[in-house]
């Protein structure tokens, strides 16, 4: 994923919009593909920003 959010920042999004974007992503995948939501949050959740990451501030 941050690899991912790099490639973002490197397009031009700040770090805050790369993550919301990833959000944005991770929901339209869970509504085309809704058999695979669990595995879908698991993904995200495994690979998103961790909870002493401040890339909100």
């Amino acid at each position: 994923m941050e690899e991912l959010i790099k490639n973002l920042m490197a397009a031009g999004l700040t770090e805050e919009q790369a993550y919301k974007a990833i959000e944005v992503i991770k929901n339209f995948a869970k509504d085309k593909f809704p058999i695979f939501g669990g595995a879908i949050d698991k993904l995200f959740d495994k690979y998103g920003p961790k909870a002493e990451d401040d890339f909100m501030e």
